[in-house]
């Protein structure tokens, strides 16, 4: 649709432009933008669509001296090109829209605390009235946990606080998922590509995997380290195909999965005949691999919403009850898995 031209001299559009177009008042819209609940769909629909069709944005300046309150969200997440964090960052975003917020980004190159604690400071000078922290710290720092007792926070996959919501998909269980999955097609143990060491995710599935294959009384390989990178999974592959008992593997992304099963086949170990093998995250480029993956797959679009649900409730009511939220992850079964040789 063509955006409308408001007959005012070279003026922006306004609230009341807005209103005009969709028959409402300007209260009406009002209410709309600020995302208050009583309002009907179709109004909200109307107001909205003459929103889109004005162009109308608002002055968040202005809004928020008359109201006292920024209604801006502040993320802090890692510099990074993994899909993962792209996805939950979208999540965040979409869940915040819908609300009537404005979200504020404040990446970090590194999970050095001193770096999340930088991002934190550039998120407080603008005022934002709470924070999805969506990085997968290990450990915080005095600093941030001071932030946090003042700034309502909402922690994604991270370190739970005093004063802090989680929101986490159960990164234990997803590997459970995985090594069982395995161990259930006949195969006698499950080695692990285990992404970096100081991520919590990755520990987290490291445990989640040691833990099964203990329980159920097998052999725990040694776990190779990746980086999450296609790469850091065929220089692990190229060391899981010159062993010849090796028959799964549990790899703790999908996109080093890529690399492990190039590594492989460059080696003559097919996949799944003579090697298995389950991932995490189910990327859309996991269902279109050689052979498709088998993964464990992350809601990270209901985890960004899940995250935004609670740090809205935890704005609207900072001294409310705190509980943590976890997510069950899926798993979703293609051809990289099959019954071990033999069985």
């Amino acid at each position: 649709m063509a955006k409308q031209q408001v007959k005012s001299g070279d003026r922006p559009p306004g609230m009341v432009d807005v209103a005009r177009v969709a028959g409402v008042s300007a209260q009406t819209v009002s209410r709309v933008l600020s995302g208050h609940p009583n309002v009907q769909a179709r109004t909200r629909e109307k107001v909205l669509a003459a929103v889109e069709q004005l162009g109308y944005r608002r002055n968040n300046a202005a809004r928020m001296l008359s109201s006292g309150r920024s209604r801006t969200i502040g993320v802090v997440t890692l510099r990074t090109t993994f899909y993962s964090r792209a996805a939950l960052t979208s999540g965040i975003e979409n869940a915040a829209q819908a609300a009537g917020y404005t979200v504020s980004t404040a990446t970090t190159t590194s999970l050095d605390t001193a770096a999340v604690e930088a991002a934190l400071s550039r998120l407080a000078d603008q005022d934002v009235e709470g924070v999805v922290l969506a990085v997968p710290l290990i450990h915080t720092s005095a600093r941030i946990e001071r932030f946090t007792r003042s700034t309502p926070t909402i922690s994604v996959d991270g370190p739970r606080t005093d004063t802090t919501e989680v929101v986490a998909v159960d990164q234990a269980l997803a590997a459970r998922k995985a090594t069982e999955h395995l161990l259930n097609l006949g195969h006698e143990t499950v080695w692990h590509v285990a992404g970096p060491e100081h991520w919590l995710e990755a520990a987290s599935r490291r445990d989640g995997w040691r833990v099964t294959l203990e329980e159920a009384g097998r052999t725990v390989p040694p776990p190779l380290e990746g980086d999450w990178s296609p790469a850091s999974g065929y220089r692990n592959g190229l060391l899981l195909g010159r062993i010849p008992e090796v028959s799964a593997v549990f790899v703790a992304s999908d996109e080093m999965a890529f690399g492990v099963i190039r590594a492989l086949t460059e080696l003559g170990r097919r996949v799944p005949e003579d090697v298995s093998l389950v991932s995490v995250d189910d990327i859309e480029l996991a269902a279109y691999c050689t052979p498709p993956l088998t993964t464990v797959a992350q809601p990270f679009a209901r985890t960004g919403e899940l995250a935004v649900a609670h740090l809205l409730r935890h704005i609207a009511d900072p001294a409310g009850a705190i509980a943590p939220e976890s997510v069950e992850p899926q798993l979703v079964v293609r051809a990289s898995a099959a019954p071990r040789a033999g069985t």
